[in-house]
């Protein structure tokens, strides 16, 4: 169901429809998806609401109306949007575009016919990026406005689920909450990374529970070759240690998990009897093409396991990887909500994990912001790992992206 923000853009968009006949306008969005799922329905419902007659070509994504025809396009491949002449253009959640995506259009809209040629975006603040810096800084552009509502002005959202703020503070970190359910202005890149991690993430009783099997999150490189053993119950996690292997392999890796693993099927097997152990194996999605040795590293996993019928092994990685922020916003929205509430728990011992919490940072890039390798390449390892599990079982999806799991 489309946000207030999606129907705005969507009534505005008929209004240019109308207001330049015989004309062709172009709603975009950062994603196809975006488009299917949201967009394009909330323009249907709106038609259907208002009996305004129309017909969609969904093959085409395209939409004809009485006397103008409205194509919907993904911003994704920017290069692609050099070819119709426009009357007017909407963009949905355009901090997720590229300017170089808005800057193709601004060139398209140049139909002579037009009669109130214009552009016009809704979007949730993403930090002083480049919307702000366009649209409401001292130094935004000329002829360029920006409306910014104020919270809990969305009656579209708030009619239909009236405590609509109060979940979203239970799935989000603070900062994440204050940008896209408050509408806030914030530079969420300054300063750590991984800002929700506190001393309340701490826990030295932390014990394995028997009753659950066990999560074990890799991150693949040589040096260091990484990973964490976790339990996930009742949407929280708890990460009972770490495994840090220097020059290493995924042979390696698997032999030391094997060790570290059989002290857990004691207990399991003390539990529920003679069964084997059920691990979860998360990790990143090129884990599936690429290799440390003549096989991809999920292959080789599967292998050596393959003749260890004491456990029972299941593979839960994304067939594309998701983009760090949202997978960053994912992991502080479980190491703390925005309404206070800790859903990941980690025992001390887990060194290098911690100070990945504490010490990764932000860089810069020409293409935006990154995690910050320079420093000390012995950083980010961990807190990879540990994010590529949460994406697979609590992910923030702005764009609500399939998961498929393998």
């Amino acid at each position: 169901m489309a946000s207030g923000k999606t129907r705005a853009l969507c009534y505005q968009g008929v209004l240019s429809a109308a207001r330049n006949p015989n004309c062709v306008g172009l709603i975009g969005a950062p994603t196809y998806p975006m488009l299917r799922d949201v967009t394009i329905p909330a323009m249907l419902q709106i038609l259907e609401e208002k009996g305004i007659k129309h017909e969609y070509h969904k093959s085409e994504y395209t939409l004809i109306l009485p006397r103008a025809r409205v194509l919907f396009r993904s911003l994704e491949s920017f290069e692609r949007l050099r070819g119709p002449n426009l009357a007017w253009v909407g963009i949905d959640e355009l901090t997720y575009c590229r300017p170089e995506a808005w800057q193709r259009l601004e060139a398209r809209v140049r139909d002579p016919r037009a009669q109130q040629p214009q552009m016009f975006a809704v979007w949730t603040p993403k930090g002083y990026d480049w919307v702000y810096q366009r649209f409401i800084s001292e130094d935004k552009l000329k002829d360029h406005e920006a409306i910014l509502a104020r919270p809990f002005e969305n009656i579209a959202v708030l009619d239909r689920q009236p405590d609509y703020y109060e979940h979203l503070k239970v799935s989000y970190d603070e900062p994440f909450y204050r940008q896209e359910a408050l509408g806030e202005y914030l530079n969420v890149f300054a300063g750590r990374v991984y800002q929700a991690y506190s001393e309340a993430n701490k826990a030295p009783d932390l014990r394995f529970a028997p009753e659950a099997g066990l999560c074990w999150a890799l991150d693949f490189n040589v040096t260091p070759m990484t990973a964490i053993i976790a339990q996930w119950i009742n949407g929280r996690i708890y990460v009972l240690e770490e495994i840090y292997l220097r020059n290493s392999n995924t042979l390696e890796m698997c032999e030391r998990f094997e060790e570290r693993a059989n002290f857990y099927l004691e207990q399991y097997r003390a539990a529920n009897g003679n069964q084997p152990l059920p691990i979860t194996v998360y990790g990143d999605a090129t884990a599936n093409a690429r290799s440390t040795a003549n096989k991809t590293d999920y292959a080789e996993i599967k292998e050596y396991f393959r003749s260890r019928g004491q456990f029972r092994l299941a593979f839960d990685y994304p067939r594309g990887n998701p983009r760090v922020k949202d997978r960053v916003n994912s992991v502080n929205a479980m190491l703390r909500t925005a309404g206070n509430q800790i859903r990941t728990l980690v025992h001390p011992r887990c060194k290098e994990l911690i100070r990945d919490f504490l010490e990764v940072s932000w860089k810069q890039t020409s293409d935006g912001f990154e995690l910050d390798k320079r420093s000390d390449m012995n950083r980010t390892h961990l807190s990879d790992a540990f994010g590529y599990m949460v994406w697979q079982v609590a992910p923030i999806d702005p764009f609500h992206r399939e998961i498929i799991k393998n």
